[in-house]
């Protein structure tokens, strides 16, 4: 593999891991009965609609047919992705809603 064939695979794979936190978060917002997109835009108010989230959300399960995503989990793939007011907003609900 070549340096620019490499440097491609590490993009195509950030982005498929960057699509499958989006997915994440989307199903536990669903897995919850929370609103993806509200808590989103607490965590970004400048930011436009995120296509990629909408995406997700499109693909995410009814909470009786979901696998139950931790919140654990979710909190640590968002900080690897450095989404901190997105992790802060998760943590606030999960807190202010007991879903700990």
């Amino acid at each position: 593999m070549n340096p620019s064939e490499r440097e491609a695979f590490i993009i195509q794979k950030y982005k498929q891991e960057e699509t499958l936190m989006i997915l994440l978060y989307a199903q536990w917002c669903v897995n919850h009965e929370l609103d993806p997109l509200m808590i989103y835009e607490k965590a970004y108010p400048h930011q436009p609609k995120n296509q990629q989230l909408l995406d997700a959300i499109d693909q995410t399960l009814p909470k009786a047919e979901a696998d139950p995503v931790p919140l654990s989990s979710l909190l640590e793939i968002l900080s690897w992705f450095e989404q901190n007011e997105l992790a802060f907003y998760v943590s606030e609900v999960a807190n202010h809603l007991d879903l700990r």
